[in-house]
């Protein structure tokens, strides 16, 4: 069986400062310091942030029964349409019965000063294990699009300088 949810959030921050945020290594940095209730650590096993990237995702425990971690591979990063998908290549997510497992973000212009960050999970369930189906969530993506948001406007206060 397969199925997509899907989260928007629109934010007063820019599309091109999100991506700088969504589009680099700078998710996986700032994902567990901003939200650690939610993961633990993001350790970059190979890449340099475009295609072929390989992250370790590692969970607090208790936060979904049998999920620990997972190793996801960036599959499309697009500078131009500010979109990244990584789907899930090995792990806990398949190992609990999904056969497939996608994340995509669309960061989507709204204006000089405005955005929509989109995120889409987009997965293919083993019939022998539709319980899974209820894990699907977004709300991670939703807490990371909020969290992410937050920062960027914070890191538009300008510094004082020495």
């Amino acid at each position: 069986m397969k199925g997509s949810k899907v989260h928007e959030h629109e934010t007063d921050v820019p599309a091109s400062e999100l991506w700088a945020i969504y589009g680099t290594l700078r998710a996986a940095e700032l994902l567990p310091q901003l939200l650690p209730q939610l993961l633990t650590k993001a350790d970059l096993v190979s890449g340099d942030g475009g295609v072929g990237t390989i992250l370790q995702l590692t969970f607090p425990p208790g936060i979904r029964p049998g999920l620990q971690s997972y190793t996801e591979k960036f599959i499309k990063v697009d500078n131009e349409n500010y979109t990244k998908e990584a789907e899930a290549i090995d792990g806990d997510i398949l190992k609990l019965g999904f056969l497939a497992y996608m994340i995509r973000v669309d960061i989507i212009s709204k204006g000089p000063n405005s955005s929509v960050i989109r995120s889409t999970i987009e997965y293919e369930i083993d019939d022998a294990h539709p319980e899974v189906e209820a894990m699907v969530s977004t709300a991670l993506l939703a807490a990371a699009a909020e969290k992410f948001s937050e920062h960027a406007k914070e890191k538009k206060v300008p510094q004082a300088t020495s």
